[in-house]
């Protein structure tokens, strides 16, 4: 059935069918029909940061920027959901047209801009989910806030957002806010970690409980960035690492008309960079860290190479939007191979 609601959907300009299906997918749930969609696979339980989840498979920040669709989502048979990016105050994110499909390589440019209508909103959202999984939230700063501020942005929705999550994720690697990425290395990494693991403790007394830190890397490192943030995780024991976010990279892609759109490119050319990135991290984390290992997840063989390279979840998104939900069950047959 997704098969021919692809075939709809893909004549639609691609953020319009975006929002389009998703309200659908909405609707079907509230009906009770999204068993029409996918069929529920077997489950295989995985624990990871503290956190048991009912399957290793979920899917990745970008699709549900505002918790909108959590429930509708949950229903396909995701072992977990993650919502966002959220900035403390709504941003319209940059101008339209921001989303590109490049079919024939199976893969999206974006440049969304961290479009959200802010913290409020999602914390509503999040009070109002019924999905029984786990729900992780991906944070990010304002487009108007300076980088010298950006801590405190992520400060104010770690706060606002803490009671409410399962986890909590620390998006310093999207290519759409300008000189986003910079805060990836260095002292500024160190210190932002640093900043951010000291409220979660302040925090996980006053909630009494705990929820764990991530922090979503991009595909883009060179072997010694991607060691240096490796130390940097471990320095601060930060719960675990989310690899990776889009890439700015145009190698080889077939869909040459819209190759030069600016923007972060995910799907199926996105695989073997993110992959190369689990492996770095997993030769440098000993073992201590767990991996969420998310770009490229088309299929069964490319989901092994993830497992096979060191992640111990996966997540989805490209994927789901060209596969559709039956992907999470193939993805599921993937061996976990976990050391």
């Amino acid at each position: 059935m997704y098969t021919l609601i692809r075939r709809f959907l893909f004549l639609l300009p691609a953020e319009f069918s975006h929002h389009f299906g998703l309200k659908g997918l909405k609707v079907l749930y509230w009906l009770g029909l999204t068993n029409l969609l996918a069929i529920h696979p077997k489950s295989r339980n995985v624990d990871a940061f503290g956190l048991h989840f009912k399957n290793p498979v979920g899917l990745a920040a970008g699709l549900d920027k505002n918790g909108d669709y959590i429930d509708a989502l949950g229903s396909l048979g995701f072992g977990f959901i993650e919502v966002g990016t959220v900035t403390p105050l709504a941003q319209p994110g940059n101008t339209k047209p921001r989303l590109f499909r490049l079919s024939k390589d199976q893969a999206l440019i974006n440049r969304m801009g961290f479009n959200n209508k802010g913290v409020e909103h999602m914390i509503g959202r999040l009070k109002k989910r019924r999905f029984k999984g786990i729900v992780g939230v991906n944070i990010g700063k304002n487009f108007s806030t300076p980088l010298k501020q950006a801590h405190e942005d992520y400060l104010f929705c770690l706060r606002e957002l803490y009671a409410y999550a399962d986890y909590i994720v620390v998006n310093l690697s999207s290519p759409n806010t300008p000189g986003l990425r910079a805060l990836q290395f260095g002292e500024g990494l160190n210190s932002l970690l640093s900043t951010l693991k000291s409220e979660q403790t302040v925090l996980s007394e006053q909630h009494d409980r705990y929820v764990p830190l991530l922090l979503k890397i991009a595909p883009d490192l060179n072997e010694k960035e991607c060691q240096d943030i490796a130390l940097s995780l471990l320095m601060h024991k930060i719960d675990g690492v989310i690899a990776t976010n889009t890439t700015i990279s145009r190698v080889e892609l077939q869909d040459s008309s819209l190759a030069n759109e600016s923007g972060g490119l995910s799907g199926a050319p996105l695989a073997s960079k993110s992959t190369d990135i689990v492996k770095i991290l997993k030769q440098n984390l000993q073992n201590t860290i767990p991996i969420v290992g998310v770009g490229g997840v088309m299929n069964q063989a490319s989901a092994q190479e993830k497992y096979d390279a060191g992640a111990s979840l996966l997540q989805l998104y490209t994927g789901f939007i060209y596969h559709g939900p039956n992907l999470i069950g193939e993805v599921l047959k993937a061996g976990v191979k976990q050391g």
